[in-house]
C-alpha cells in the first residue's frame, strides 16, 4: 500500500511538472515602446514654476476680495492693498452670533494667509471699520492724496491690531 501511494505521488508530481512547464500556445507578444528598456540618458521634462509678476494693488485687492467672498457666511468683502500689506473688511450674514463671527473671521484670515499675495492681510468684521475701508477704496478711486489715505489706513490697522501701550526700552549690557 505504501509503495502504491509513493507511485501515485511520483506520477502526479511528474504530471504537474510537465503541465506547468509546457509552453503557452499563443502568438508572441510585441514589445511596445513604453515597455522597452529605458536608457538612463533620456531627459525628463522639468516643470518650471509659474513666473511671479508684480501685480497692481487693485489686482491684489480684487483677488483677496474674491477669496473672502467665497468663504461661507460672507455676504460681501472689501479690501485695500498698499505694498505688501492689505486690509480686508467682511460683511457677514446678520444671524451670526459673536463667537461664530470670530470663527468666520479666523477662517477667512487663514485662507488669505495661505495665498501668496494675502500673507500679510489684516481681517476685520467690525461694521465701522468695513465702512472706513469702503471709504478708503472710494478715495483711492477718486484720486485723493496718498498721505490722507495712508493715515486712514494706519488708523484702521491700529484698531485691528493695536500696538502695545507699554514699551520696555532695551537694556544695554554692561561692558
Amino acid at each position: 500500500m505504501m509503495a502504491y501511494l509513493r507511485f501515485i505521488g511520483l506520477c502526479s508530481l511528474v504530471a504537474c511538472f510537465f503541465v506547468g512547464c509546457a509552453p503557452e500556445n499563443s502568438a508572441p507578444k510585441e514589445v511596445s515602446p513604453k515597455t522597452q528598456k529605458i536608457s538612463y540618458t533620456e531627459r525628463v521634462k522639468q516643470t518650471v514654476p509659474a513666473p511671479q509678476y508684480n501685480k497692481s494693488a487693485q489686482d491684489v485687492s480684487n483677488r483677496l476680495e474674491t477669496i473672502a467672498k467665497n468663504m461661507p457666511h460672507v455676504k460681501d468683502a472689501t479690501a485695500v492693498s498698499v505694498g505688501k500689506y492689505s486690509i480686508v473688511g467682511l460683511d457677514l450674514e446678520d444671524n451670526l452670533d459673536r463667537a461664530r463671527v470670530g470663527t468666520v473671521k479666523y477662517s477667512v484670515a487663514e485662507a488669505l494667509h495661505k495665498d501668496p499675495v494675502g500673507a500679510r492681510a489684516l481681517v476685520t468684521a467690525d461694521t465701522d471699520l468695513v465702512q472706513r475701508i469702503n471709504n478708503v477704496n472710494h478715495d483711492i478711486q477718486d484720486g485723493k492724496p496718498v498721505s490722507s489715505i495712508l493715515q486712514e489706513l494706519a488708523g484702521i490697522a491700529e484698531r485691528i491690531a493695536p500696538q502695545p501701550t507699554k514699551i520696555v526700552p532695551k537694556q544695554e549690557k554692561p561692558s
